[in-house]
């Protein structure tokens, strides 16, 4: 296990953890929290400095970090260097015991013959036969097709660079992985067979991440970083937001008793002390008052509170594709597209990468024409588009009060300065060259200028891939009280599920509504990757001469076996004589019988999710209470939305359970006939 005890450090002059003691064990999955700049990416580094890894060394002000000699260390690095290696060679060399042999095997003009035979052994050992085929699942899993792995990783770009290096990472006999970020440059359907492989990996994994309902799928431990302190949380990160909202309520009430307490020795020492039949007693509370340990009041838990103006005029519909192909260079991606905006839309769009959502949003927006069919704009027309070519485009040498002030006029700094704060840039970061700001400040401060500029539809292509969880919540209230249309792609399931009425598929170059919601999708993208995986299966026997050399393999044919084995069955099927009556009886008694279990499961699962259903109805009721959204029922609110989110993940379980029931009862259902 890892053990922290009593663990103090400092970086460039500032404590950034004080008497941190917690332990972790083989198996955890633990999501690492905290608002930026608390520490986590300096814990990440001190582990690797403990194990002799990493290009940044931490050391120790203080306390003992204990780590077994024999731990392995898998951590995702966040840039991929130019290569002209091969991707699928890339990601085979994440598994260095592997590598190694299988380089060994395939140049052994230095090897003896003795030695021939102990790589072979140890090659079987680590069951190395296999690792190739393991390459590359993770990597269709990731989004990449065949004919990518072949490819030099030089050719990728920076986003699918990302995606290489986290199935570098997933390819290592790690005892511990550390992932920092790794759904960053993920699309849904990547990001779910991520949270799978994540849940059935049998060593320790730390990530950061901002996706709270990756958290949540992922992990059953939280390590939260808060104010020099490292507190583990048993649960995913639902659990944890509850369980800390009532230790800050506690600590909220210890806070304020204390401070009446010292505000009762204060009082006394100022009557008193001068006196001298109260100096004896005077001395005491002083001493008493000095050694109160201080408690912190219950810090704001967001420090972002803006909200999307009322649009000044609309008409509708606002943006209209009918009959439309969309692509490139007079080549269709997407055929007879109809898509409208009107005032009242929250469409999100969902698809598998590179299925043209992309191409789609363009085409809305009026930044790609259509090959064929009309599109068409309102006059009223005011659009906020946020994409990550925006974010990049910022000027540098500005300051967000300077680029805001190039749209607000003659409006005060003060009004300016407040409405940047809402987007938490205060104090220097305000006069700060956009050059200095990160990732998550930069989308920040991107949406701020699309706010002030009061947009009648905002078009948003990933708008969370920067921000923090306390971001994300503040802009998911945002949308949720915005009067304007939306369109929205975002691997945030959360955001989607809170944010959108309808759902589009984008597929085959197809645009169609989808008939479910954002869990539905998952169970699609699941079926779609299993059709795939068969198509794989019977097209991947026939390998090149170039693979066959490359990597050593052996290969045993089934298929003779299956043939065998399934002419053999329909033989005895043929054969079979035909039942009686009574016998059939008995048959479908034993069957009933047999599938009781399963339907009383149905049944209580499905009590189970009208009682949610009704949960989630009455908290829609008190949603709708316009007065929750004032600032000062802001903890009433949180609370709530805490609550609802919470709901909708037993709903989507439960439903994934009452599905997993009813198919497993049609199975047997079937198997009996």
């Amino acid at each position: 296990m890892i053990e922290f005890k009593d663990v103090g450090v400092r970086r460039d002059g500032r404590e950034l953890f004080a008497g941190a003691s917690f332990q972790l064990h083989p198996g955890h999955k633990v999501g690492l929290t905290g608002n930026n700049g608390t520490g986590k990416s300096t814990l990440f580094a001190l582990l690797l400095t403990r194990m002799g890894k990493g290009d940044t060394e931490v050391t120790l002000d203080k306390g003992e970090v204990s780590i077994p000699d024999s731990w392995h260390v898998a951590h995702m690095a966040q840039e991929v260097g130019a290569t002209k290696q091969t991707a699928i060679d890339y990601v085979l060399s994440g598994d260095e015991q592997w590598y190694e042999i299988n380089a060994s095997l395939n140049d052994l003009s230095s090897v003896s013959d003795e030695q021939i035979g102990i790589l072979h052994q140890q090659f079987d050992e680590i069951d190395g036969y296999r690792t190739p085929t393991k390459a590359a699942q993770i990597m269709a899993g990731l989004g990449f097709n065949t004919n990518q792995h072949e490819l030099p990783v030089e050719g990728f770009s920076g986003g699918w660079r990302m995606r290489l290096n986290l199935a570098k990472t997933l390819m290592s006999r790690a005892d511990l992985m550390l992932l920092d970020e790794p759904t960053n440059h993920l699309d849904l359907d990547a990001i779910l067979w991520l949270e799978t492989w994540i849940n059935a990996f049998m060593g320790l994994v730390i990530v950061i991440s901002h996706d709270q309902a990756f958290l949540d799928a992922t992990v059953g431990h939280i390590l939260h970083v808060e104010q020099q302190k490292i507190t583990l949380y048993t649960g995913n990160y639902q659990q944890f937001i509850r369980t800390r909202h009532e230790r800050m309520a506690q600590q909220q009430q210890a806070f304020e008793k204390q401070e009446a307490t010292k505000a009762h020795l204060d009082d006394f020492i100022r009557r008193f002390r001068a006196k001298a039949s109260k100096a004896k007693q005077a001395q005491s509370r002083i001493k008493q008052l000095e050694r109160m340990a201080e408690l912190s009041p219950m810090m704001a838990d967001n420090p972002f509170s803006f909200r999307f103006y009322e649009p000044a005029n609309m008409s509708s519909p606002l943006i209209e594709l009918t009959k439309a192909d969309i692509g490139y260079s007079d080549v269709p991606l997407l055929h007879n597209a109809n898509v409208q905006v009107t005032p009242d839309t929250r469409l999100g769009l969902l698809g598998m990468n590179g299925a043209g959502k992309s191409t789609l949003i363009k085409a809305l927006v009026g930044e790609l024409g259509v090959l064929t069919g009309t599109y068409r704009m309102s006059d009223t027309l005011k659009l906020g588009y946020f994409n990550q070519h925006q974010m990049d485009i910022l000027d540098a040498k500005a300051t967000p009060i300077e680029m805001l002030r190039r749209l607000a006029g003659k409006t005060s700094d003060a009004m300016l300065r407040s409405f940047l704060g809402s987007f938490d840039f205060r104090g220097d970061r305000i006069d700060t060259p956009s050059e200095l700001f990160s990732g998550g400040e930069r989308a920040r401060l991107t949406l701020a200028l699309i706010v002030w500029q009061r947009p009648n539809v905002l078009v948003l292509d990933e708008p969370t891939n920067h921000l923090d969880l306390q971001m994300r919540q503040a802009l998911t209230i945002a949308l949720q009280g915005f009067e304007g249309a939306v369109v929205l792609v975002s691997h945030d399931r959360e955001l989607i599920a809170n944010v959108c009425d309808e759902l589009y598929l984008v597929h085959d170059g197809i645009i169609e509504e989808f008939d479910g919601d954002i869990s539905d999708y998952g169970k699609w993208l699941a079926e779609k990757r299993k059709q795939e995986n068969s198509s794989d299966k019977n097209t991947g026997k026939k390998k090149s001469k170039k693979e066959s050399k490359k990597f050593v393999s052996r290969e045993t044919n089934i298929s003779q076996v299956n043939s065998q084995a399934s002419d053999t069955s329909s033989k005895s099927k043929a054969t079979e004589p035909a039942l009686s009556k009574e016998e059939q009886r008995k048959l479908a008694a034993e069957q009933r019988k047999l599938t009781a279990p399963i339907r009383r499961e149905i049944e209580d699962t499905e009590k189970l999710l009208a009682k949610i259903d009704g949960q989630l109805a009455t908290l829609e009721e008190k949603l709708a209470d316009t007065t929750l959204y004032e600032e000062s029922r802001k903890s009433d609110l949180l609370v709530l939305l805490n609550e609802q989110t919470a709901l909708q993940q037993q709903h989507s379980n439960n439903e994934e359970k009452l599905l997993l029931s009813m198919t497993t009862l049609e199975e047997i259902e079937s198997a009996a006939k």
